[in-house]
């Protein structure tokens, strides 16, 4: 008995959320674990313990949905970045701070297990041309003007210098996260980081 008013308690916090948020927390963890394609509006309903026209009065349609999780995702990890590095970060640590992110993040996974880089495992469910691969393309293309923005602080008067090594260290990044995401854990982000260092080191 007590076990059944504890469980019911538990629930009841996420009941009190708005349909909106409950919706889309529900479709993050259906889509980050089970994908984008293979998750369906009745499954997502179901989880957020909604109907399926609040649904609907809430997101025009399961893609206008998945824009939806791909920018609050964007904005999270945003937000977990910002809050590392703070405000003004010295370039050299908000370079290495984008690596951290990252870690924190695979070291501390939602349920069911890290899986990589959500916003590229949804963009690799989408066909070329695909208005959802724009928007991480362009999600992506903000963390490496991050980059880029500290690198050139740290390299002043040497923009050649400064664009070679941001995008090196991008393309860094974004190899290490893919490879994390099929070994299930932080270790090549680990060892992505360390290799960032040297090449800023050797700039």
């Amino acid at each position: 008995m007590p076990r059944e008013r504890e469980s019911s308690e538990a629930v009841r916090p996420e009941r009190r959320r708005p349909a909106r948020e409950r919706i889309l927390r529900a479709a993050a963890r259906r889509f980050y674990q089970e994908g984008v394609t293979a998750t369906g509006i009745d499954t997502i309903t179901s989880e957020a313990g909604v109907a399926k026209m609040s649904l609907y009065n809430n997101f025009s349609s399961k893609a206008d949905l998945v824009r939806a999780y791909l920018d609050d995702r964007h904005e999270d990890w945003l937000m977990r970045y910002r809050a590392r590095v703070g405000a003004e970060p010295d370039p050299r640590d908000g370079v290495l701070g984008v690596f951290d992110t990252y870690v924190d993040g695979a070291d501390a996974p939602p349920t069911g297990g890290f899986r990589g880089c959500g916003l590229l495992n949804a963009a690799a469910e989408m066909p070329a041309g695909h208005e959802g691969r724009a928007q991480v393309r362009r999600q992506k293309e903000e963390v490496e003007r991050m980059i880029a923005e500290h690198v050139t602080a740290l390299l002043p008067g040497r923009p050649d210098a400064a664009r070679t090594t941001a995008r090196q260290i991008a393309f860094l990044l974004e190899g290490a996260m893919v490879r994390a995401g099929l070994e299930g854990d932080s270790r090549c982000l680990r060892d992505a980081r360390a290799m960032a260092e040297r090449l800023l080191d050797q700039a």
